[in-house]
This record gives C-alpha cells, sequence and structure tokens, in this order.
C-alpha cells in the first residue's frame, strides 16, 4: 500500500511538472508571438517640413554657383517625401495612419503658395490608402514645391521666416500627434530673425544674426565657453516637445569667422534641448549638395 502511494505521488508531481512545464511553453510562446508583432508594427509617422522662404533663397542676393540654395532645399523636399513614401510601402496598409505637411511662418502673401501648400498635406490611413496614391508622393512633392520656389522667388517679397514664433505658437498645434513618432524637418540657413519676434531676455535673445554673433564676440576658438560662461542663447519658446523630433537642414554660416556654423549648431542644440525635444537632439546638418544629404535624411526616418 506505501508503495503504491508513493507512485501515485511521483505520478502526480510529474504529471504537475509536465503541466507547467506545457502552460509556461504556451504562455512564453504567445509573449513571443505578441513581441514579435509588435516589432513587426511600423511607427505612424507624422512629418512636418517648416520652410524658411527668407531672401537666403534670392538666386542673386545668396548666388552659389555650386547649386543654388533653393535647388538644395528642394532636394531635401525630395529626400524627405521619398523617405515617407517608402515608409508607407514598407508597412501592410491595415496599419496606415501616417501624415506629411508642409508649413511656413508667417503664411506667404501668395494665394498660389498658400494653395499648393493645402496640395502638400496628405493623410494615409487604412480606408483611404492605395498603391498608386503612396507611389506618387514624392513626384506630388517634387512638382509643387518647386512651384513654390519659384513663385516665392520671382515674386521677390521675402517676408522673412518667424521660426521662434512658430514654435512658440504653432508647433504644438499643427506638427504633434498622439501614438505618431512626429518629426519636424526645418529648412533654414540657421540664423533667425524676424521683426514679428525680436526681442532680448538678459543674456537671451529670440534672434540670431551675424552681426549679432559679432557683437557677442563669438568668433574664436573660445566661442563654447563664452556661450557657456555668459549664457547666451535663445529664449525659450516652448516647453513640452517630448514627442517631437527635429531635424535642422541647410546651415548655411556667413564667411569671414570660422566659428559661426559651430555657433549657429551650439545655440540650436541649446535651444532645442532646453525646449525638451525628444532626445536625441540632432546636430544641424549644413547647407551640402541632396545627394550627400539624402541617405541621412532616409536613415533618420528609418531608424525606428
Amino acid at each position: 500500500m506505501k508503495t503504491k502511494i508513493i507512485g501515485l505521488c511521483v505520478y502526480t508531481a510529474v504529471f504537475l511538472s509536465v503541466g507547467c512545464s506545457f502552460d509556461d511553453d504556451q504562455k512564453a510562446t504567445s509573449e513571443g508571438d505578441s513581441m514579435k508583432s509588435s516589432s513587426s508594427r511600423k511607427d505612424n509617422l507624422n512629418i512636418s517640413i517648416l520652410l524658411d522662404l527668407s531672401d537666403r533663397i534670392d538666386p542673386v542676393k545668396n548666388s552659389n554657383p555650386g547649386m543654388e540654395f533653393y535647388k538644395r532645399d528642394l532636394g531635401y523636399i525630395t529626400s524627405i517625401s521619398k523617405g515617407f513614401e517608402n515608409h508607407l510601402r514598407s508597412k501592410p496598409i491595415r496599419q496606415d495612419n501616417d501624415h506629411i505637411q508642409i508649413y511656413f511662418e508667417p503664411e506667404p502673401l501668395s494665394p498660389e503658395i498658400n494653395n499648393l501648400a493645402k496640395e502638400l498635406k496628405l493623410s494615409f490611413t487604412k480606408d483611404n490608402t492605395t498603391k498608386d496614391a503612396i507611389l506618387k508622393i514624392s513626384q506630388q512633392y517634387i512638382s509643387a514645391s518647386n512651384k513654390i520656389y519659384k513663385l516665392a522667388i520671382k515674386d521677390s517679397k521675402f517676408i522673412g521666416s518667424d521660426i521662434w514664433g512658430f514654435f512658440k505658437d504653432k508647433v504644438n498645434d499643427y506638427c504633434i500627434k498622439p501614438k505618431h513618432r512626429n518629426i519636424l524637418f526645418i529648412l533654414t540657413d540657421g540664423y533667425i530673425y524676424h521683426n514679428n519676434s525680436k526681442f532680448t531676455e538678459g543674456p537671451r535673445s529670440s534672434y540670431l544674426t551675424p552681426e549679432f554673433i559679432r557683437a557677442l564676440n563669438l568668433n574664436t576658438s573660445k566661442y563654447k565657453e563664452v556661450i557657456r560662461k555668459n549664457d547666451y542663447g535663445f529664449v525659450k519658446a516652448n516647453d513640452s516637445l517630448s514627442n517631437l523630433e527635429v531635424v535642422v537642414i541647410g546651415i548655411n554660416p556667413l564667411k569671414g569667422n570660422p566659428f559661426e556654423g559651430d555657433v549657429i549648431s551650439e545655440y540650436w542644440v541649446k535651444w532645442l534641448k532646453e525646449m525638451k525635444v525628444k532626445n536625441p537632439v540632432m546636430k544641424p546638418i549644413p547647407a551640402d549638395l541632396p545627394s550627400n544629404v539624402e541617405m541621412i535624411i532616409q536613415n533618420y526616418i528609418h531608424r525606428h
């Protein structure tokens, strides 16, 4: 009888052990499938492009024999739109909830430019996405943005770009959507200036110009030390941008100060970090040829 009892206990223990092991295996498999499904799901993208249509794009005032700066902008826009297009092509249509748009601040006086910008405000969901529509994104952006720059140059009424004001008043509403990877690309030479938002608060300013950089004596190799010691930088325009990534493209420092570009980058990085832009904050990209910048843009968009 004792032997039967011992045998029964051993059988029960083995059964329970096997049963628990089977349950654990099932749970592990289920969790693995869930993780695999989660990791294979692409982020929903919300890409915004802020264009600086100041006289920096004027091919007469700021001519560049290698490639005019407005043409460089067009190349960057092409890379961004192709990156967005490739993102959509890489995910099932049932997962689509992605957006791309272009902004100006202030809005151009030309109704034609504003109408073209409306054409570039695109949204793709599972209800309206088709393969044909996806394949037309970059061509649509190339065509319309080319017209925008030509109209702006022809009009020659460069009203500047209020980047500081855009961050203060509009970036939260325009560029950030919940449950999206929000990316703001800013095409600018790095200088910030507009009469609508020009002021100083102690050592901080809402603007940065070549003249201002010279006035602050930021033209030596000790520029970083001077900036930190005196707390130079932009006045903070926002403090709730933890769900926004910002990529600045087109830095074009004035010749004569070998540290001008470094000063511009220092101002921008410090400003974005203080506004709690999502880490890591990327160093502004110089106004290089679009063919050199294309892979940087493509890799950035597809890094997640």
